[in-house]
Order: C-alpha cells, then sequence, then structure tokens
C-alpha cells in the first residue's frame, strides 16, 4: 500500500467523510488507486505525498486555480501581506478596494460583500434576499452548497435535487420544518418554472441559479426567469461559482447581457487562496443591513490581496480566452481519439470546463481511464477545466497520452466482456454522487 492510501485509509476513520469536499473523494476517481494528497502544485502539475509526478487534467482545484497552481504575481502579493500580517482588530483596507473593483466589472452593481467560500457566500446571498424581501422561499436550479436552505429541498423528496448535479444528497440533520421553504426546477424548463410560480410566486425570495453550466441559455430562458420572479415580487440571484471568471471576466452574465439583482463568486476569484463575494444592485443588498450576517475570518487580509492580484494577472493575460482555446483543441482530441480507437464516448459541454461522457459502461470506463492515465503521470477524468498553466505543449503530451490509453481501452472492449473491464480495472469502480464511506 503506498503512503497516500495509507493516509486515506487512516483519514477515512478519523475525518467523517475521509475529506473537506466530496469532489476531492479517491472514490469520486479511482477508489484504492487514486493519489489523494498532495505536497507540491505548480502551474498544472502536481506532487503526490509519494513523490510522483503529475498533470493535472482534472479540475485543477476544483475550479479554483484558473491561472494554475501557485501563481507568482498572486504568491508575491499574498507573502508581502502575510509579511505584514493578515489579521488585526482593524479592518483590511483592501477589502474597500476589492468592492470598488467588482462594481467597476459590473456597473448594474452597487454594493458588495465577501465571505470565504462558495458555500457561505451563496448562504449569505439567500439570507439577503430572504431580508430583502420579507419572504421565505427560494427556488433552485443549479448546485449551490451545503446549506441547508439548500439541501431542504430534499426534506420529503430525496430526488429534488438530483438533477441539480450531485445526487443522493440526504438532508440528515437538517431541520424538518424547512421542508417546502426550497424547490427545484431544471435548467431550459420553462414549464417547471411557470408550475414553481403558480404554486409559491407570492412567496417567493428569490431564484438561485447558475447562468451557464454546460450549455449557453436558449429560447431567453434567463430573462424569462428574471421576468417571472420579479413579477413575483423576488429577486434574481446568478451563481458565477464555477463559470464566472472562466467563461468571460466578471462573469457569464456580462455575457449573455443579462444583469441579475445579485451574483456570487467564489472559486477562481482568489485563485487558489479563500475569498468570495456576492454583489448586488442597493435595493436587492439592503437586507444586509438589517441581517446578522458576520465572521471573524471574513476580514482578514489574504482573501482580498489574492482577488485583487488575480483579478489584474486574469485582465492582463485574457485567461478565458485562453482557457477556451485549450478546451475547444481538447474537446476535439477526445472525439477525434475516441473515433479513431471506437470508444463510446463523446466530448463537449462548455469549451472551459470540458467533459467527456460515456454511452457505456460510463462509470467503468471513467475509472479505467483514470487508472490508465495515472500510469502515463496525468490526473485524468472525464472533465477538465482549462486553466493558464495548460500550454500547447502539455495538450501535445496529453494527446498522445489519450490516444495510448484509447487504444488500451479499445483492446479490453473488443473483448465484450464486463469482467475485462473490472480486471483491467484493478480495484473498485468509481462512485457517483454521494455515498457512505463507512457504515
Amino acid at each position: 500500500m503506498s503512503k497516500a492510501q495509507e493516509l486515506y485509509t487512516h483519514a477515512k476513520h478519523r475525518i467523517p467523510g475521509g475529506t473537506q469536499l466530496l469532489s476531492k473523494r479517491p472514490e469520486q476517481f479511482a477508489p484504492d488507486q487514486w493519489p489523494s494528497y498532495f505536497t507540491k502544485a505548480k502551474g498544472c502539475e502536481v506532487w503526490d505525498v509519494d513523490g510522483k509526478h503529475y498533470y493535472d487534467m482534472t479540475t485543477n482545484g476544483i475550479g479554483a486555480c484558473l491561472l494554475g497552481y501557485a501563481d507568482p504575481d498572486v504568491s508575491k502579493a499574498v507573502i508581502e501581506r502575510i509579511e505584514n500580517g493578515c489579521m488585526s482588530t482593524l479592518n483590511p483596507p483592501e477589502e474597500v478596494e476589492l468592492a470598488d473593483k467588482l462594481c467597476e466589472i459590473h456597473p448594474w452593481a452597487s454594493q458588495v460583500r465577501f465571505a470565504r467560500t462558495g458555500g457561505e457566500i451563496c448562504s449569505v446571498a439567500v439570507r439577503i434576499a430572504r431580508a430583502t424581501t420579507g419572504k421565505d422561499m427560494v427556488a433552485i436550479c443549479g448546485y449551490h452548497g451545503w446549506g441547508d436552505w439548500y439541501i431542504a429541498a430534499n426534506l420529503g423528496d430525496g430526488a429534488s435535487l438530483d438533477g441539480q448535479l450531485l445526487p443522493g444528497l440526504k438532508p440528515a440533520g437538517v431541520p424538518k420544518a424547512l421542508r417546502n421553504s426550497a424547490v427545484t426546477f431544471h435548467y431550459e424548463n420553462k414549464e417547471e418554472f411557470d408550475a414553481i410560480l403558480e404554486a409559491y410566486g407570492d412567496r417567493l425570495a428569490c431564484v438561485i441559479m447558475e447562468p451557464v453550466r454546460n450549455s449557453l441559455p436558449k429560447d431567453d430562458f434567463l430573462e424569462y426567469v428574471r421576468d417571472g420572479i420579479h413579477k413575483a415580487g423576488g429577486l434574481l440571484i446568478f451563481d458565477e461559482i464555477t463559470i464566472g471568471w472562466r467563461y468571460k471576466f466578471g462573469g457569464s452574465h456580462l455575457a449573455l447581457g443579462i444583469n441579475p439583482d445579485m451574483a456570487v463568486f467564489a472559486k477562481a476569484m482568489g485563485n487558489g487562496h479563500p475569498i468570495a463575494a456576492v454583489i448586488g444592485t442597493k435595493e436587492a443588498m439592503h437586507g444586509a443591513e438589517d441581517s446578522f450576517i458576520s465572521s471573524t475570518y471574513w476580514t482578514e487580509s489574504v482573501g482580498p490581496v489574492a482577488a485583487l492580484a488575480t483579478l489584474k494577472k486574469m485582465e492582463e493575460t485574457r485567461v478565458w480566452e485562453h482557457a477556451e482555446k485549450m478546451g475547444i483543441a481538447l474537446i476535439d482530441i477526445w472525439n477525434r481519439l475516441a473515433e479513431k480507437h471506437n470508444i463510446p464516448a463523446e466530448a463537449g459541454g462548455m469549451p472551459c470546463l470540458a467533459h467527456l461522457t460515456y454511452t457505456k459502461y460510463p462509470l467503468e470506463l471513467k475509472t479505467l481511464y483514470t487508472v490508465l492515465m495515472l500510469k502515463e503521470g496525468f490526473l485524468g477524468n472525464n472533465a477538465c477545466y482549462l486553466t493558464l498553466a495548460h500550454t500547447p505543449e502539455i495538450m501535445e503530451k496529453y494527446e498522445i497520452a489519450i490516444d495510448k490509453v484509447f487504444a488500451q481501452m479499445s483492446e479490453i472492449l473488443k473483448k465484450n466482456d464486463y469482467n475485462a473491464i473490472l480486471e483491467a480495472i484493478g480495484g473498485p469502480v468509481c462512485q457517483s454522487g454521494f455515498k457512505r464511506l463507512l457504515d
């Protein structure tokens, strides 16, 4: 057993759930084989606790490091702030500078509140919307974290959130009194949204939704939702935590020309350093004056400093254009080589969030691909969030590895034997969604 596997085996008994983030569980990739822990990360390269080197062709910090790991300009700004102290009885002036910068990028917004994580800032935004409108219900379209307000949608119907990215999110620990406080509708499903408005319109504080996930909206869907929730007296919140900065500097809604009442950001805004923001119109944000929303570590300095340095470099490099270019190239490589080797798979999605979908044995082939890619020196699965560090030279190396791995997978599939796939994996198949690790 490797050092990484020994450490994770111990962690599952010491840390409930094994990791702090579901998306970083080894079971989501290749159980008993995924390297699990890192000692160094630079650009899109990672070194694990066993000293092995990999190129990261997965989500690169779950989408947090759009500039690449340990970007030197961001690190320089953060180190300077740390050396001068990052926490004090007084407030960091950088948070005011960052608030001004965000409102400059988003002229429709005039006020900002900060937190440090995506889940926190979604909860803050919903709290503000409820305080502003005096209403309680929330309509949800997309994935927005672990908060009670969100998981409450599964109270009474455990499948309500299954279509919102992560299936199997059970409402254990969420007060049953929150039942019917959150309802869901699917992306581009106007009929579902209309049904919510008809049943709960006068009780809706807000709609919170991802404006873009796997594809751009069609048939004026976002305008339809905006107009519907406004007519009902509620607010529209765009969750730009995953797509924001990556598809368009400032968020996808700027590219689409549709302004919400509030928008939330996290992940890539700090390039690996915790920072999150909700921005909004003065009218939408006034509830924050009345509601108690406060936390000590929302006042530390590293987050705002990292965000300011990150935004500056994003603008200078136009990283969103590079991510799209590399994503288009990867989608083409996946599709071209899948056809060459008769792999039952199709690549697509937003290029900056490129993904590969297997049409047969989806979990098994995803696991097999991951296992074989590890042997080639790549962290690889069925999704790749492209970064500034993914150069054409690295993409060329990955293409060579994909060609080799798809050829191996093709030979296994030719046997037309399910057990041959399992034997080639050499361990358990990866999980999908939320599952308990210990019984």
